[in-house]
């Protein structure tokens, strides 16, 4: 891990009082014999370091690198890193992903078939939840210090718990409200008073974060981009319509020091691959970049991340050295619905009349050997394309840190400024106020990067709903949206739009409404009397 997070793989350990309420879902209080609270926030510096357990738990999984020791347990420790959940929750239940491996519950998610006891989104449940209690746990003891710098942590821990909140809101929707570390079984909150709590967190926090920070930490601007995707979807999960309070923060966000990355360093004509290489923390792509889950190789070991993401997505004929691994899963892959997006910039076609290559260098897509219809999803990795979005190499073409190609140092981002402009445009076409002049403008900086050129330009008669929805698909696929933009525009579980194997047929179909939230999983529900179960679970 990166900076901060470095500070705490290097041997600082936090003693965190964790309640669970699920006994194979364990979350393990770090190394409490060895430390104690008291050890932890006995000064400023010490304090530092319990923080950046709470970055560290969006990326990591326990206290022994890849395997060992485990936050939570119940399942296999790589399945429940955060943004592999993240994934598997928003991208895989979609039209961006499939994977052929038939782990329990694993393909129930793209079937849309889930139960109230699926591993995955049961382990998500947990991995936020943790990250709730450190933070609280590190808010109530943080308080104690008299640095004025402990406040700027507090802000931080704020906001990583508003973070985790937002998810939870986003992805079960009736959950617990928890601010402090407690043995007491927790009632339960609905949306709004759940979406009130992240807005007003946020709101308050938004000067007490400093103004910049280090790179892998949140700044004021990160409470600005948060506000912006709360609001985008404020209509779907309260219903209240706040795309003018949208358009505020993502004005706030555009005029900030943050900047779409344009550096194309390794030639290619397009910046956009730079995002997702191994030195996107130091390429030009860290300007972009305003929340990440931050890994290194070396130094913060896991097999979720970007290891993952890598991995899993190689296979077929593909030479896992060109993407700086030592090796392909063979899982992950894409349906013809994404490929699709991408229809207006075909550059050529094979025999079949299958598209192989596109002007839009978005379109990161293994076609050799790789059949462009899935007929089955199973391990035959050659049915779909395969995503070469991420992966292990720098911009030079040199290996990155892990010399093995064991493990990745891709960071992920969670926020990065295109999405802002995305969120404006989204937000000026529902009626909250903007300019559509302005939305066309930076629309066409995301299509001038993905180009290399204004050959991809739109016009403002092209701009619609439609087109932003599609827009998104093309810039943020695989990065952890797609579930929730088809929400916003009712097409997830409706037969309006469907894909392959949407709802388990091979020409997909609508599923049952209640699907668009996971339900709470089973075992909190018989344990907390207070809690109640999602309608249709």
């Amino acid at each position: 891990m990166k900076n901060i997070i470095n500070k705490f793989t290097v041997g600082i350990a936090l003693a965190l009082s964790i309640v669970s309420c699920h006994d194979d879902l364990d979350q393990t209080p770090i190394d409490p014999d060895s430390f104690t609270e008291e050890d932890v926030f006995a000064n400023i510096d010490e304090a530092k370091g319990a923080l950046a357990k709470l970055y560290a738990s969006l990326a990591l999984t326990g206290q022994e690198g890849p395997a060992g020791d485990a936050d939570i347990s119940g399942i296999d420790e790589g399945f429940s890193q955060y943004t592999r959940m993240l994934f598997n929750l928003n991208e895989l239940t979609t039209d961006h992903a499939v994977v052929g491996w038939g782990d329990p519950g694993l393909p129930d998610l793209h079937n849309l078939s889930w139960s109230s006891g699926n591993d995955f989104s049961e382990a998500m449940y947990y991995r936020l939840g943790q990250e709730v209690s450190f933070c609280n746990s590190f808010i109530d003891n943080a308080a104690a210090l008299s640095d004025a710098e402990a406040q700027t942590y507090i802000a931080e821990a704020r906001f990583l718990r508003a973070y985790a909140y937002y998810n939870l809101i986003d992805l079960y929707a009736n959950v617990p409200l928890t601010t402090v570390v407690s043995t007491e079984l927790p009632l339960q909150s609905d949306r709004i008073e759940l979406f009130n709590f992240v807005e007003s967190e946020l709101l308050e926090i938004q000067d007490l974060l400093a103004e910049s920070n280090e790179y892998g930490r949140v700044d004021q601007v990160a409470a600005w981009a948060l506000l912006s995707r709360l609001y985008l979807n404020a209509e779907t999960w309260i219903g209240e319509d706040k795309y003018a309070d949208c358009i505020t923060y993502s004005n706030s966000v555009i005029n900030s020091s943050y900047s779409i990355n344009t550096n194309d360093v390794n030639g290619n004509g397009s910046a956009y691959d730079e995002l997702f290489l191994a030195d996107n923390n130091s390429n030009g792509a860290q300007n972009e970049f305003i929340f990440t889950a931050n890994f290194d190789g070396v130094q913060s070991t896991t097999y979720g991340g970007t290891t993952f993401l890598i991995h899993a997505a190689i296979g077929g004929s593909m030479d896992p050295l060109a993407y700086g691994v030592n090796g392909g899963w063979a899982g992950l892959r894409t349906t013809k619905a994404l490929v699709s997006k991408f229809a207006s910039s075909i550059t050529a076609r094979d025999s079949d009349g299958d598209p192989i290559a596109w002007s839009d260098h978005r379109a990161m897509f293994y076609t050799d050997g790789q059949e462009y219809e899935i007929t089955t999803i199973s391990n035959t990795f050659t049915d779909g394309y395969a995503v070469t979005k991420f992966s292990n190499v720098n911009s030079d073409g040199s290996q990155a840190n892990d010399t093995s190609g064991e493990f990745a140092d891709t960071d992920i981002p969670l926020i990065r400024l295109a999405e802002i402009y995305l969120n404006y445009a989204e937000a000026a076409l529902r009626g909250g106020g903007g300019d559509l002049n302005t939305a066309v403008s930076l629309v066409n900086q995301l299509r001038a990067r993905a180009y290399g050129s204004d050959t991809g330009n739109i016009s403002i008669s092209d701009l619609s709903l439609s087109f932003v929805l599609n827009e998104r698909s093309r810039e943020l696929y695989w990065e952890g949206f797609r579930r929730t933009d088809l929400i916003r525009y009712d097409l997830f579980t409706t037969d309006t739009y469907v894909w392959p194997f949407k709802g388990g047929s091979s020409d997909g179909n609508g599923v049952e409404s209640y699907r668009d939230i996971f339900p709470l999983p089973t075992n909190v529900i018989s344990i907390n009397s207070n809690l109640e179960q999602n309608s249709g679970y």
